[in-house]
């Protein structure tokens, strides 16, 4: 228990990318969609082709400190995201969720942002397991290109 709860190394705050992405253009951020109180991103870091994230603006790091209207915008943008990726690449399944904290694998904890991972069946393999690689079968910048289209 004293290992759980001390202060973990490098545990102080850092660097916000998700205050950063919106001053960005949409294509260097690989922005979706704005909308007033948050935003849909491609994922850099992807899990799987097309795993989006949606963002709330403001440096929030749990649901229940939004405002009734950025929860509201929110869950409208988790599923504008979803329909998007139905519509675009027709996955069999979706992973949608927070990790709230680091402990619960949250890389950016103190942001607030909900995943949007399209599924395949079939599509685990060996590679994130044992050869710690992911494996996209397109680009972020193609996969950008392509979802612009089916945004509404």
């Amino acid at each position: 228990m004293e290992y759980v709860s001390a202060p973990k190394e490098g545990s102080h705050k850092s660097r916000n990318p998700f205050l950063d992405l919106p001053k960005l253009d949409d294509r260097e951020a690989k922005i979706l969609y704005r909308g007033k109180t948050a935003y849909i991103v491609l994922n850099r870091y992807p899990y799987n082709a097309g795993h989006l994230m949606v963002i709330p603006y403001r440096e929030v790091s749990d649901i229940s400190d939004l405002s009734i209207e950025e929860q509201a915008e929110l869950i409208s943008l988790i599923i504008k995201a979803k329909e998007i990726l139905q519509r675009a690449l027709k996955p069999d399944a979706f992973n949608v969720g927070f990790n709230l904290g680091a402990a619960a694998g949250g890389s950016i904890d103190m942001h607030l942002h909900c995943h949007i991972v399209p599924r395949w069946n079939g599509d685990t393999n060996f590679m994130p397991v044992i050869g710690k690689t992911r494996v996209l079968p397109t680009s972020l910048e193609s996969m950008w290109e392509g979802l612009r289209q089916f945004i509404n």
